[in-house]
């Protein structure tokens, strides 16, 4: 009976690929703890410990959710200054 429950219940979601793509391109600090949640999840998961794991895949999900928001907040100050700059050096 509580094999089939084990096989009904997917496993938690990693995020790693989402981490690594946010480590390189959005937010590099809160990349790499993504990563390191990510992997936490997999070693849950490896173990049996599905509570743990879920829980370390929800917090690679906010991490993840935090950095490309950073990222992109952090892109538009960005391009917002060089457009000011510009703007002022062309008068």
């Amino acid at each position: 009976m509580m094999e089939e429950v084990k096989e009904r219940t997917p496993p938690a979601e990693t995020y790693l690929l989402w981490s690594i793509i946010n480590l390189l391109c959005c937010c590099f600090p809160l990349g790499v703890v993504a990563v390191i949640y990510s992997i936490r999840v997999e070693n849950a998961v490896s173990v049996g410990d599905m509570s743990r794991a879920v829980e370390a895949s929800q917090t690679a999900k906010i991490l993840n959710i935090v950095g490309v928001v950073t990222g992109a907040l952090a892109l538009m100050l960005i391009f917002v200054m060089y457009a000011v700059v510009i703007t002022r050096l062309n008068q």
